[in-house]
């Protein structure tokens, strides 16, 4: 991605820049992570902030765009950020987890460089060391339609990130010793939007202004680490738009249940009466219901925001309903100038079946949770950088569990390794999701977009294809499984790299609920895989090790 000279910079706001080569448009981002003190449920508390923001900064980019952005970590412990959504087209150098990565130790600093090409849509990024996601280092990664490709609605007034988050005043080293000593987090102790909770006092400074009769555009974001957080807006409707990269069939809702990890855009008119509104974001499925606030303030606005607040639903068939009602906007152009439609999923052979059901275990008072009942565990050397320098079997075994687990895998015994898949380049495969536990579950999947073609109540059987959605699934990052249910999900592994699958509850993936799918292409060439980077940070068993013969075209 080296390019031509730059011939312009033009300085975009704190610790950013935008260079213009003789290829798509670079952006310059220098990020100074560090502690801070901040009270944002009225209690001092340490956080991770990044050039002094919590949130972090959002970056604000446009399909194909390179960013380049240099990471100073300045906190005492090793420090990663992955950009949860982005596909690191053949670039799982960039990916920021700790099986493609090693970490930035304290006091150093590394810089990512990827390209988010042939992507639009709504994301975040966060920490993925320790338990960091828990207390910051989060913020919004919005990637913007190019000029000349279509949106399917008219340009809004202004573009806004609302990231939400159930919140804990516990430090993130208690957290951790809370879970590395065998024990569960607690519910948390209150919800946040964009890092703070109105009062309600009339003293409220407004997250976000609307002129009247304007429309807006709010991309919504559940960073958290347990909770399903439904959201609305006090006297509002919002228009659906946008989720996680692919544009939908364009309903209205009065709320949404945003599960940890997922990404909305919504259009939203300001036609109300002038004064300020809440927007309210609250738990869901959990037996306390905590809720956050922020305000919206009408730039005419006269007299407060009421204090009665609009009811979430209650239950998890609503919920259900809801995913059912969201659909691909089948005519719509994405990041390409051709229909989303014009990809049939529904028309390729499944070639591979693999079934993950989750599990927990708190044998010899360790809690650990696991997929297929292997628990995860991260080796010293990353599983990607032991597999490019030739070392993979001094660091960990491929396919240590089945693609369809024993009857009873979710109370059979948990096992502590590495747990990584070999999946052939380009197959076409049907991911199944078991959920035997009474929790909510919340799965994410690096490097691609998958189909999630149908949710439902009970137990999966070949059968249950039958009632896939073939035809407009949504093409999306993340999928949620309800209690004691199941989720398919369908794609094609065509971007070779080392991937990371896991669980959204931070909690169960630092305690192993994850895997990695190794993608090689047969080639070795660059045609379909980065070399790695020069300024790839070296760790474990391949520290003094010898750069291995680079891929070639």
């Amino acid at each position: 991605m080296a390019g031509a000279m730059i011939i312009a910079l033009l300085c975009l706001s704190a610790g950013a820049m935008l260079g213009v080569r003789g290829e798509d448009p670079y952006l310059f981002f220098t990020w100074n992570v560090t502690y801070g003190t901040r009270s944002p449920l009225g209690v001092p508390q340490q956080v991770i902030l990044i050039n002094d923001q919590f949130p972090g900064p959002n970056i604000n980019s446009t399909s194909n765009n390179n960013i380049v952005i240099n990471v100073f970590n300045n906190i005492d412990e090793p420090f990663l950020l992955t950009w949860s959504g982005v596909q690191q087209r053949k670039n799982s150098w960039q990916d920021g987890v700790l099986g493609t990565n090693c970490p930035i130790l304290p006091g150093t600093n590394f810089t990512y460089h990827f390209q988010v090409k042939d992507q639009i849509g709504s994301y975040f990024y966060y920490p993925t060391t320790g338990m960091h996601r828990a207390v910051g280092g989060f913020g919004g990664l919005r990637i913007n339609s190019r000029l000349l490709i279509p949106v399917p609605y008219a340009d809004p007034e202004d573009d806004y990130t609302v990231v939400l988050n159930d919140w804990h005043t516990k430090t993130h080293t208690a957290l951790q010793k809370l879970l590395d000593g065998g024990r569960s987090l607690a519910r948390p102790d209150g919800v946040l939007i964009n890092g703070k909770n109105a009062k309600g006092d009339g003293k409220d400074e407004p997250l976000f202004t609307m002129k009247p009769g304007k429309t807006y555009k709010y991309r919504i974001c559940n960073a958290g680490l347990k909770n399903t957080l439904n959201f609305r807006i006090q006297g509002h409707t919002m228009k659906l738009v946008e989720m996680e990269g692919s544009h939908v069939v364009q309903n209205v809702y009065e709320s949404l249940d945003v599960h940890v990890g997922q990404c909305f855009s919504v259009l939203v008119t300001s036609n109300q009466a002038p004064k300020d509104y809440y927007m309210v974001a609250s738990t869901r499925f959990s037996k306390q219901v905590l809720t956050a606030k922020g305000i919206i303030r009408y730039t005419n606005g006269k007299g407060p925001a009421s204090p009665e607040l609009p009811e979430a639903p209650v239950g998890w068939a609503w919920s259900l309903n809801q995913f059912r009602s969201f659909r691909w906007n089948l005519t719509a152009s994405a990041a390409r100038p051709n229909p989303q439609g014009s990809y049939h999923y529904g028309s390729i052979n499944i070639t591979r079946t693999i079934k993950l059901v989750n599990s927990a275990s708190r044998e010899g008072g360790k809690l650990r949770y696991a997929f297929n009942g292997v628990s995860h565990v991260n080796p010293e050397t990353p599983l990607k950088i032991a597999e490019y320098y030739g070392i993979a079997d001094k660091v960990f075994k491929y396919d240590t569990i089945q693609d369809s687990p024993q009857a009873d895998i979710a109370h059979a015994e948990i096992v502590s390794q590495p747990n990584v898949l070999n999946l052939t380049f380009r197959n076409f495969v049907e991911i199944i999701f078991e959920n035997h536990e009474k929790s909510m579950q919340s799965y994410h999947l690096d490097g691609y977009s998958f189909f999630a073609v149908a949710v439902e109540p009970g137990t999966w059987t070949p059968e249950k294809r039958k009632h896939y959605n073939l035809l407009d699934a949504v093409s999306r990052t993340t999928v949620q499984v309800f209690p004691k249910s199941w989720a398919a999900i369908l794609l094609t592994f065509d971007n070779a790299g080392m991937w990371n699958i896991r669980s959204e509850m931070w909690e169960r993936a630092y305690l192993g609920q994850q895997l990695y799918a190794s993608v090689l292409s047969p080639a070795r060439s660059l045609r379909d895989e980065y070399n790695i980077p020069d300024n790839t940070l070296l760790c474990g068993l391949v520290k003094d090790l010898p750069k291995p013969k680079p891929y070639s075209i």
